[in-house]
């Protein structure tokens, strides 16, 4: 065992996943690359497509959520629905699904 600055002992597995760890944040650093991890806020949904694809179609193409494309279902009774739930479906918060990619998931549902 080695004794640190402070005085206190550590093992040298302890030292070399310090200094590991260490030089991988000086390399990450160096390449520009944030150890931070990436802001949630600055996401945004592509488009309706996408928003269905990822989100909704897990339930309502599955047979577990009822059939919801192809019923010209109208754009606000939709996000109503996403917004505030209905039954077995959950309410989805704005952080989950912002008010844009709403409006783009709701109109896809209801043209396709």
């Amino acid at each position: 065992m080695r004794k640190t600055i402070s005085g206190h002992t550590a093992s040298l597995p302890t030292l070399v996943m310090a200094v590991a760890s260490a030089a991988l944040i000086l390399t990450l650093s160096a390449e520009g690359v944030s150890a931070a991890p990436p802001d949630p806020s600055n996401f945004r949904w592509k488009d309706g497509p996408e928003v269905y694809a990822k989100v909704c179609s897990y339930c309502h193409d599955q047979q577990i959520g009822p059939v919801i494309r192809g019923r010209s279902l109208p754009p606000a009774y939709i996000s109503a629905v996403v917004r505030n739930g209905n039954r077995a479906m959950p309410p989805f918060r704005a952080s989950e699904i912002d008010d844009e990619s709403l409006k783009k998931v709701a109109e896809y549902i209801s043209t396709n």
